[in-house]
């Protein structure tokens, strides 16, 4: 029995668990459609996990997948923050308003996470799955006793091997293409940059388990080209934004069907961590800079105040608006027709 089968999603599509972006209703959409939808807990705490989780239960009885930030602990540094805000300093000016007085780390990585662990081990998602690294033996163990399968993402070889050595039950592999955070378990290493099809190949030839192929996959060629690699499944997050069931704004949906969407960039200005998103005000200003960008999510809490000014002053530009190479190909639709569509493309 193949793991979709085992979770009784009958076709290889999933909604990326996009943290902000993706709602209950949306990841409910998906599992009713045949799909297996996706909530991103990694921005939350344990409560708001639960209520998500509670949510989507309410509105399916489809297999669902849960996913988690697995990043290295921040090291806060009160200097280089500081120095950030400064840098920062003329963004808020320009918009009435003064940078936070210091910066906090907003998110509380799955690994020091000790409430957010016991919640998934009590509630037993169908699927949990980990951004940015793994973590220990111990809780992999527990949640697969829960009756949980377990995916994380990798980026190259070297992160899909330890993905099969911790005993997880598939990988997904993230290409350069794919928009929101990279998932490299070390944000300071080199990155390769593989790109989907070269990594989906690579993955499905050197490991043992099961490869989801995400990245840049907008419609039903691109879930037949990476199932002709030997992918299970595709992963889809940028095609699912401008669904009305996620939670983007006007002005992130605005910028997907203009101009906007055939230009993308990969930053670190925005949380901390490599990251690609739509080209905008706050990226540009990302290119410039000289600051050193604080960790991983302590940079987050700047730019979300940054954005929150600048909104309350009628500019959009300064949002965190992920979107991979394929942004261009968006189609506005409710979830389910859109996984109708790409089901019919991929036949």
């Amino acid at each position: 029995m193949t793991l979709l089968e085992r979770l009784g999603v009958p076709l290889p599509i999933i909604q990326a668990p996009m943290a902000g972006v993706s709602t209950p209703a949306l990841a409910a959409a998906v599992s009713d459609a045949g799909g297996l939808g996706s909530i991103g807990a990694g921005a939350t705490d344990a409560a708001g996990a639960r209520a998500m989780i509670d949510a989507i239960r309410a509105l399916t009885q489809r297999a669902f997948n849960v996913n988690l930030f697995v990043h290295a602990t921040p090291s806060p540094d009160a200097l280089r923050e500081s120095a950030w805000l400064d840098a920062m300093r003329p963004l808020f000016v320009a918009h009435d308003a003064e940078p936070p007085a210091e910066l906090r780390t907003i998110y509380q990585s799955f690994a020091d996470d000790a409430a957010m662990f016991d919640m998934l081990v009590d509630t037993a998602p169908p699927v949990v799955s980990f951004h940015f690294g793994l973590p220990d033996a111990q809780r992999i163990k527990a949640l697969k006793d829960a009756g949980c399968i377990l995916i994380a993402t990798a980026t190259n070889q070297t992160e899909a091997r330890a993905i099969e050595a911790a005993g997880l039950d598939a990988i997904v592999a993230q290409g350069f293409e794919a928009g929101g955070h990279r998932g490299m378990f070390d944000p300071q290493a080199p990155d390769d940059m593989l790109g989907t099809l070269a990594l989906t190949g690579m993955l499905v030839k050197t490991t043992s388990l099961p490869v989801i192929a995400a990245g840049g996959i907008m419609d039903g060629a691109g879930i037949r080209t990476v199932l002709d690699l030997g992918a299970i499944a595709a992963q889809l997050g940028t095609a699912f934004i401008a669904c009305p069931e996620s939670s983007a704004d006007a002005a992130y949906r605005a910028a997907l069907s203009s101009d906007a969407a055939r230009h993308t960039t990969v930053t670190k200005a925005i949380s901390g961590r490599p990251a690609r998103s739509l080209v905008n005000k706050l990226t540009a200003w990302g290119a410039e800079t000289t600051a050193a960008v604080p960790d991983y999510p302590i940079a987050y809490d700047a730019a979300k105040a940054l954005n929150a000014a600048a909104k309350a002053a009628g500019e959009h530009g300064f949002g965190a608006q992920w979107a991979g190479h394929g942004a261009p190909l968006c189609r506005p639709m409710p979830a389910a027709d859109l996984i109708a569509l790409l089901h019919k493309e991929a036949s």
